[in-house]
């Protein structure tokens, strides 16, 4: 393999970690915005209260998160090619 190639994906490599590490990150305090949330609407409902924005709103950082998720799963893979690229040549 080629000292450039091999130096090229080392970075891509390096690059993608950190932006691995960063959607954990990221995708776990959303997790913990999502359930402040719930918190929150399930209190608003006991006492009372109209709850459908927040139920959009509790909906919605679900749904997010879902899609961080499969971004994250796509880092995953970059990674795992990198890493193979990097060990077979």
């Amino acid at each position: 393999m080629a000292s450039a190639e091999h130096a090229s994906w080392a970075k891509q490599l390096q690059s993608e970690r950190a932006l691995l590490a960063k959607a954990e990150i990221d995708i776990e305090e959303g997790w913990r915005r999502v359930r402040t949330q719930q918190e929150l609407l399930d209190w608003l409902q006991r006492a009372g209260h109209d709850t459908e924005q927040a139920e959009r709103l509790v909906n919605l950082l679900k749904r997010t998160l879902v899609e961080w998720e499969r971004h994250r799963t796509l880092i995953v893979q970059r990674v795992a090619y990198l890493e193979g690229q990097l060990t077979s040549h």
